[in-house]
C-alpha cells in the first residue's frame, strides 16, 4: 500500500527536501504540498492524504490551527498530522498534540527517520521522540488536577487495558508491551485498539494526553 503524504511549510525549499527524501522509498507519495495552513486544508480536502507534514509557523492560518481544523473533519479521519517543529523554540509542541497531531519530527530529522516516521505514524502509532515526550510531561507538571468526570473515562477499560495504557504513556512500542507483559505482539496490539476505542481518542498520542490529564500516569513516577 503507498502512503499518500502532504507537505505543508512556507518555505519551498523545506517542502523540495522532505519530499526529495520521501520520493527515495517506493511506498511513500507526495501527493500535495501547501505554503499555508489554509491551503494544508484545502489540499487534505482535496487529495485525502493519510499524512500531512505540518510546519506550525506559516503566514495567516497557522499549523496549530489547520492541525485541528483537519483533525475535526469526520470526512479527513484516516488522515494523520505530523508536526514538523524546533523544539527550542516552539511554544505550541503540547497544543499542537492537544489539538490532535499524532507526533513531531524535527527539520533536522536524518531521512531514515523521516520515512520510517511516516510509516509508522501511517500504520497507527504515535511518534513521540523524548524531546516532545519531555515537553508534554513538562507541561503536564504545571497542570492543575482533573476533573473527576475525566478520570472516570478510565473505568471503561479492563485492568489489562489499563495496564497497556499505562506503557503507551511510557513510549513503549506494541512489541515492547508484548515483551514487558510477556503476551504476544498481536495480542497487544489488541489491547491498543481497544483501549483507544472505548476511550474515544484519536490515536496513541491522544491517548498519552488522556493518561496524564486523568492521573494514571503521573509526572516524575
Amino acid at each position: 500500500m503507498t502512503i499518500k503524504v502532504l507537505l505543508a511549510d512556507d518555505q519551498a525549499l523545506v517542502r523540495a527536501g522532505f519530499g526529495s527524501l520521501l520520493l527515495r522509498a517506493e511506498d511513500i507519495e507526495v501527493v500535495g504540498e501547501a505554503g499555508t495552513g489554509d491551503e494544508a486544508v484545502r489540499a487534505a480536502r482535496s487529495v485525502r492524504p493519510d499524512i500531512v507534514l505540518m510546519d506550525i509557523r506559516m503566514p495567516g492560518t497557522d499549523g496549530l490551527t489547520a492541525t485541528r481544523t483537519i483533525t475535526e473533519d469526520p470526512e479527513l479521519a484516516d488522515c494523520r498530522v505530523i508536526v514538523l517543529t524546533t523544539f527550542e523554540t516552539d511554544a505550541y509542541v503540547f497544543e499542537a498534540l492537544r489539538a490532535g497531531a499524532s507526533g513531531f519530527l524535527t527539520k533536522e530529522t536524518e531521512p531514515d527517520d523521516l520515512r520510517q516516521a511516516v510509516r509508522s505514524v501511517a500504520a497507527g502509532d504515535a511518534l513521540l521522540s523524548p524531546g516532545a515526550t519531555r515537553r508534554v510531561i513538562e507541561q503536564f507538571a504545571h497542570r492543575p488536577a482533573a476533573p473527576t468526570d475525566t478520570a472516570e473515562r478510565l473505568a471503561v477499560l479492563t485492568t489489562r487495558e489499563l495496564e497497556v495504557a499505562r506503557l503507551i504513556s511510557t513510549g513503549l512500542s506494541n512489541d515492547q508491551i508484548a515483551s514487558r507483559l510477556f503476551i504476544s505482539p498481536h495480542t497487544a496490539k489488541t489491547h491498543v485498539t481497544r483501549a483507544i476505542a472505548k476511550l474515544g481518542v484519536r490515536d496513541r498520542a491522544q491517548l498519552v494526553i488522556l493518561a496524564y490529564e486523568t492521573g494514571l500516569v503521573r509526572v516524575g513516577g
